[in-house]
């Protein structure tokens, strides 16, 4: 008997978060568990976007192409590439996140687009 409980009318076996079967019965293996527990953990770090502040510039690149960057959103805070993928179907352009600099690049010039739609989600903008 190793639950406090245990042999008493009181005793609630221990259940698995993945399926909700009882330990005993559980199949989910430790790389699921590892995973689900990596996604909580995720979730918990997020902050609403009220609570960030982007900061849009544009930059200009070699062979005078122009790029939008939005910088000041942490990846650890927010999901970036879906953020991406809003900012590019507002403004029609490619992109790219850049993770070690947590960093999202729009090709051309969409400084007003952008600040739109970031404002739209929620974000606090610098000028």
């Amino acid at each position: 008997m190793t639950r406090l409980f245990a042999g008493t009318p009181f005793d609630i076996p221990p259940t698995c978060d993945l399926c909700g079967k009882q330990e005993t019965d559980c199949l989910c293996t430790d790389q699921q568990k590892a995973d689900a527990e990596a996604a909580r953990q995720r979730e918990a770090d997020r902050l609403p976007p009220d609570q960030q502040t982007a900061r849009v510039r544009l930059d200009r690149r070699k062979g005078g192409r122009t790029v939008t960057l939005v910088e000041g959103l942490t990846s650890r805070a927010n999901d970036l590439p879906a953020l991406l993928g809003q900012l590019q179907s507002a403004c029609g352009s490619g992109g790219t996140v850049k993770k070690a600099d947590d960093l999202i690049e729009l090709q051309g010039d969409h400084i007003e687009r952008v600040r739109q739609k970031l404002s739209e989600i929620g974000y606090r903008l610098k000028k």
